[in-house]
């Protein structure tokens, strides 16, 4: 058993504060704005050159000069602004976000992030995420526990090309929310129905245990 993609999602929207300023990855990170928790609302920035925007449209009423950053038709809210993508950099690397939401093909107990490849269908280029996680105040990821060939994600050292190094610092996976606290997986949540051992087995760095661990409890989303 494990959590589905909108699970992850669900859990991680609900540490994200009530007017914070967030960025979401491209693609499942992109899900997270489905979750906000009633009575808080995120402030949604996109690299492309957006803030505050809303939703998708529904269908056949998209307008295509607004789009965020994964080319995806979006709705703007009330007081939300365009403008050029260099003032939206300058807002992520000027430490303007409070929230950077990624996804992950591995991380490093240490907070290194290795999120794009140059393999046969990865990308020609590490993008924007560079400078996300060393521009938001808070870097997390979401993401499977495990490869789709059962290989763990979370390892000792990334061997796939790094996005940031010592960035990320806390993860939201299928299985668990774990901190990374002084270069170490420190487990904060786990299901219910895994034990540690279990955990620790598909994990590829030893997983610290600081107090209680408390059952990951997710609704059906």
């Amino acid at each position: 058993m494990k959590l589905t993609n909108a699970q992850i999602a669900w859990r991680a929207a609900q540490d994200i504060e009530d007017g914070a300023y967030v960025n979401l990855g491209i693609g499942f990170p992109e899900m997270v704005a489905q979750f906000q928790p009633s009575g808080r609302a995120a402030i949604f920035h996109t690299e492309n050159g957006i803030l505050n925007f809303g939703e998708a449209p529904p269908a056949g009423e998209e307008d295509w000069d607004l789009i965020n950053a994964g080319k995806k038709a979006v709705t703007l809210k009330p007081g939300a602004a365009f403008f050029h993508h260099a003032d939206s950099f300058a807002m992520v690397r000027g430490g303007h976000l409070d929230v950077a939401i990624l996804g992950a093909y591995e991380v490093a107990e240490t907070g290194d992030l290795a999120n794009w490849s140059t393999g046969p269908k990865g990308v020609p280029a590490v993008g924007g995420a560079m400078d996300l996680v060393h521009g938001a105040k808070r870097v997390a990821v979401i993401t499977d526990h495990v490869t789709k060939d059962g290989k763990p994600k979370l390892v000792k050292r990334c061997s796939l090309p790094l996005t940031g190094v010592g960035c990320v610092t806390r993860v939201y996976t299928s299985l668990a929310v774990i901190d990374i606290v002084n270069a170490r997986f420190v487990l904060r949540e786990k299901l219910p129905t895994l034990s540690l051992d279990e955990l620790q087995a598909l994990t590829g760095a030893e997983l610290l245990v600081e107090g209680g661990i408390i059952n990951l409890n997710v609704p059906e989303v």
